[in-house]
């Protein structure tokens, strides 16, 4: 039950209850920022190392893109049943469960065989491994919400995501230096997290109670359909092509199941997912929000790494180094937002973090392509784009789960984070599409302009993404000598100005959440909505189980 903090002792006892209180609700949101860490320094240590990866087991493009895209929408389409699982099995309990179903498939993705079966092997378990994630999550931010009280969980939160948000950035310089040794080690780095994580949780006991009631596994079904469906039509289009009616098959039918998951859920007794909040503006506006905002962040890590080795020509660990300069104004943003939902509310973090997202993606878009000045031509914008993405992300996911109404900690948060993995995947799938067909059309410009045929263009482009990193070694079996060194800087010119265009409409995205923003959220500090919408998230439905 959300309650308001006890203020009914005095004197030593109360300061005494007050010291037992922070010891025990700083030992919690350490065991949980270290039990999620995994899913975020997956979210960066794959796309890092991406190329490695494709390398030795011989991926096809598609097959490199569900690596991560399937591991986000697997996340997104068991949120809301991790959310829920939470609330009736016990919070300490499904994320127990979670991050073993997370560790074991990290050992198998490692133990990859080399073989014809890799590529299937690999997406199969990234797809399991994702809804261990799904699992984990929902229940690990449940139990932190929980272990503060109202005017101190804007901070607790801030430093919550501020650190995994920190955590992010490791996967890349991890995943560097972790490649070079081995590929594999990337997956295998999660065992001992887990083992810590763990450990963490038993000695600092997070709450486990128990809400028993029936779990809507139709409504499961259903919502995993649809997204899996809209997000392969997107994802195959630049295979496929736009003309084939497999494409828009997929799409349609995929949105056509989730608008049927809307109605199916209104009729349930006890839904997956309640979506009769979403007529609550104030939450609605923040999982619009955070639907353009994951449409950005997460898919960022994948085309910042690209471009880092395939046009800087930076080998894995100096592009680790790359997207931490990302992620230095995200932590500082991330603390900053901290204190203005504590003591303004979620609005403002959201509006001028937005701002400071969209004009920094905007410069950092208009300066990638000169490649002579590289990474000290970009720092600031960079740095820019993380402080604005940082600001907005803590306040506007807490808000949310405050203001839904009549709902758990778990359920809120497996729909918040439903969205905004929903929005990540999907991000993935519409961005590398852009990213494909806009560097098929520079290369074939680029290297026309050199006298090479289009139908050779397209061979020499498709060789050196499908290396997936930047060595002249990738188009040796298609030029060399002096015209080989004019074709590798050509196609680097060409993918610089495709993730130009990329970014450009990252920008686009941050322009949507400021409107969004400044025009759909409500204002209120955290402790008046909470006073306001009160005691009934829990108290509908009372835990009667403890343990």
């Amino acid at each position: 039950m959300r309650s308001l903090p006890r203020l009914n002792w005095t004197g030593g006892a109360y300061r005494l209850q007050h010291v037992a209180e922070k010891k025990s609700g700083s030992l919690v949101l350490a065991a949980m920022i270290f039990s999620v860490s995994m899913t975020f320094i997956d979210q960066t240590i794959v796309s890092i190392s991406i190329p490695e990866i494709q390398q030795h087991l011989g991926l096809s493009e598609t097959g490199v893109q569900w690596i991560v895209s399937g591991y986000l929408l697997a996340m997104a389409a068991f949120f809301a049943l991790g959310g829920k699982l939470a609330d009736v099995l016990g919070r300490k309990t499904m994320l127990v469960i979670g991050i073993l179903i997370f560790t074991v498939c990290s050992a198998l993705c490692g133990a990859t065989p080399e073989s014809d079966i890799a590529e299937t092997w690999i997406i199969v378990f990234r797809l399991i491994q994702g809804a261990g994630a799904a699992i984990m999550f929902p229940a690990a931010l449940a139990i932190t919400i929980a272990a503060f009280p109202i005017e101190k969980r804007g901070r607790a939160l801030a430093i919550f995501f501020g650190i995994t948000g920190a955590l992010t950035s490791v996967g890349p310089i991890a995943g560097g230096y972790l490649t070079e040794w081995t590929w594999r080690s990337i997956f295998w780095i999660n065992i001992p997290i887990a083992i810590i994580s763990l450990i963490l949780i038993y000695l600092s006991k997070p709450d486990n109670r128990k809400t028993p009631q029936p779990i809507d596994v139709k409504g499961a079904v259903i919502i995993a359909l649809g997204m899996g469906l809209s997000v392969l039509g997107f994802q195959q289009s630049a295979i496929w092509g736009w003309d084939n009616p497999l494409t828009w098959i997929c799409i349609v039918a995929g949105i056509a199941i989730l608008a049927g998951f809307v109605a199916f859920e209104k009729r349930q007794k006890f839904p997956l997912m309640r979506v009769a909040i979403f007529k609550e503006r104030a939450f609605t506006a923040d999982n619009l929000v955070l639907f353009f905002l994951s449409i950005a962040f997460v898919p960022l890590f994948f085309f910042a790494s690209m471009y880092s080795q395939i046009s800087l020509g930076w080998d894995a660990s100096n592009a680790g180094i790359f997207l931490l300069v990302f992620f230095g104004g995200f932590v500082v943003g991330a603390q900053w937002g901290g204190k203005i939902l504590d003591s303004k509310g979620a609005k403002p973090a959201a509006v001028i973090g937005s701002i400071l997202a969209a004009v920094g993606f905007f410069l950092w878009a208009g300066q990638v392509t000169d490649l002579s000045a590289g990474l000290g031509g970009q720092w600031i914008y960079m740095v820019l784009a993380g402080a604005g993405v940082g600001l907005l992300l803590g306040p506007v996911s807490t808000d949310a789960i405050n203001r839904a109404p009549n709902t758990s900690y778990g359920e809120a948060t497996g729909i918040t984070q439903t969205v905004r993995n929903y929005a990540a995947a999907f991000g993935l799938a519409v961005l590398g599409t852009v990213l494909t067909t806009q560097n098929r059309s520079n290369v074939e410009e680029k290297l026309g302009a050199l006298g090479e045929p289009t139908a050779e263009a397209d061979k020499i482009a498709h060789a050196m993404t499908s290396s997936g990193g930047g060595s002249k070694e990738a188009i040796a079996g298609h030029v060399s000598g002096e015209k080989a060194d004019e074709i590798f800087a050509a196609l680097q010119v060409a993918f610089a100005s495709s993730t130009s265009t990329v970014l450009y409409i990252m920008g686009g995205v941050m322009v949507a959440c400021y409107l969004v923003s400044h025009f759909g959220m409500v204002g209120g500090k955290m402790k008046e909505i909470i006073a306001d919408e009160g005691e009934e998230a829990e108290a509908a439905a009372p835990p009667v189980e403890s343990s």
